[in-house]
């Protein structure tokens, strides 16, 4: 299976359960992996063929930052909905994660696979 891949993509937005994180941005880091023929846009170097990952990006980035979430697993329910209906992928891993969150660890995340 070909993929199109987006590593680490950085958004800031209002998440959190807590009071004191809902009047402040925090970071997330998205990871995506896109089933996606790429040998069309391998073929041909012809951009209609491809999946944009910066059009994807873009996408995530406003879709997550329009309204306050709590958990990060619905930020990664959305994702996958998001980029299954919209970009017509048809299959999608979403990691998620919160750095920061726990003060012990790095980050903390969550990783859903959905498919059409």
């Amino acid at each position: 299976m070909d993929k199109v891949l987006i590593r680490q993509l950085k958004i800031d937005t209002v998440i959190g359960v807590y009071e004191w994180e809902k009047a402040i941005n925090q970071s997330l880091l998205l990871d995506l992996d896109m089933a996606w023929d790429n040998k069309p846009a391998g073929l041909s170097d012809d951009y209609q063929h491809a999946l944009c990952y910066e059009t994807v990006s873009n996408r995530l980035t406003a879709l997550i930052t329009e309204k306050p979430i709590e958990l990060i697993e619905a930020v990664a329910e959305k994702v996958a909905a998001c980029v299954i209906e919209e970009f017509n992928v048809s299959w999608v891993k979403v990691t998620v994660m919160k750095p920061g969150a726990v003060p012990s660890a790095q980050a903390v995340g969550v990783e859903i696979e959905r498919t059409a």
